[in-house]
């Protein structure tokens, strides 16, 4: 059973398009057609429904795809260790991770692995919490970064504690405070990540009793970093994703103090390849550094 026309198939359910697929894959778009075509006559049965608006799974193709990404996982597991017994380091590690990280942590971790193992290729898929611990559970990447605990059922290893912090507009009324008192966040417009993204400030928040007073919501935290200077209201954000961006910010601490513990998760556990392993140590030794 050759596993290419199933590398096809997830490109295209992960790019929601056969050109994008095919521009991923470096190959035409016929070729893309041609090999789903060829899978499912495989299997005697439809995988994808295509329209104007794009493509999608059908009701089979569903039920497939938790095989299909373990198939895909077991198979690079296999070539890592392969590569590994003849000496050389080499596959391909999926990571997941959410913005603070992907920004000021990932760049610097990857140039260090690619110069000592320059055979290894990535692919990074940036999201918030839950992208990321779905993208675990299903396969799709191999470690993610997620806030601890996390409830994803596999390995996973505490790495840092990131302060909470509250994010004012400039000159605020609250300039002359050596912290912001998280109770105020009832009486101030409150700048929310959705409900599956806000798990910090949330966290914080119930543990301090406070209820928000809620006026925007957004997936994105640069977004609410925008509105903040905006002086559409004010946030809480780690402290990781605000490096550097303080200049047009009124940044303070809480009170009371809240923290994160990022962690990474190891999809695979113990039989995760060995480019995968390796990845990991080179992430804990960057993170013990910069502590």
């Amino acid at each position: 059973m050759s596993i290419d026309k199933y590398r096809t198939l997830t490109a295209v359910v992960e790019t929601k398009s056969l050109t994008r697929a095919a521009a991923e894959l470096g190959c035409t778009q016929s070729a893309v057609s041609h090999s789903i075509d060829a899978l499912e006559k495989e299997l005697g049965f439809a995988v994808l429904i295509r329209s104007r608006a794009g493509v999608r799974l059908t009701e089979e193709g569903e039920r497939l795809m938790p095989a299909v990404r373990n198939l895909l996982s077991s198979a690079e597991q296999l070539n890592q260790t392969a590569s590994a017994i003849r000496g050389l380091e080499s596959g391909t590690v999926r990571i997941g991770a959410f913005t603070s990280v992907a920004v000021h942590w990932l760049p610097t971790v990857l140039k260090e692995f690619q110069h000592d193992y320059p055979k290894v290729d990535f692919k990074l898929l940036n999201g918030d919490y839950h992208d990321v611990e779905q993208w675990l559970s299903d396969g799709s990447v191999d470690v993610g970064f997620v806030a601890m605990p996390s409830a994803v059922g596999c390995e996973c290893i505490a790495l840092m504690e990131d302060r909470l912090l509250a994010i004012l507009p400039k000159h605020s009324r609250y300039e002359s405070y050596p912290k912001f008192p998280l109770i105020e966040c009832e009486h101030e417009p409150f700048i929310s990540l959705l409900e599956s993204s806000a798990h910090d400030a949330r966290r914080a928040l119930d543990a301090a009793g406070v209820k928000p007073n809620v006026r925007f919501y957004t997936k994105d935290d640069y977004a609410v970093i925008a509105m903040v200077e905006q002086g559409l209201g004010i946030s809480i954000m780690p402290e990781l994703l605000l490096k550097g961006r303080h200049d047009e910010l009124q940044v303070m601490p809480l009170i009371p103090e809240a923290k994160r513990t990022i962690g990474i998760a190891i999809a695979a556990g113990d039989k995760a390849g060995p480019a995968t392993r390796r990845f990991v140590d080179y992430v804990v030794k960057y993170v013990s550094e910069i502590k």
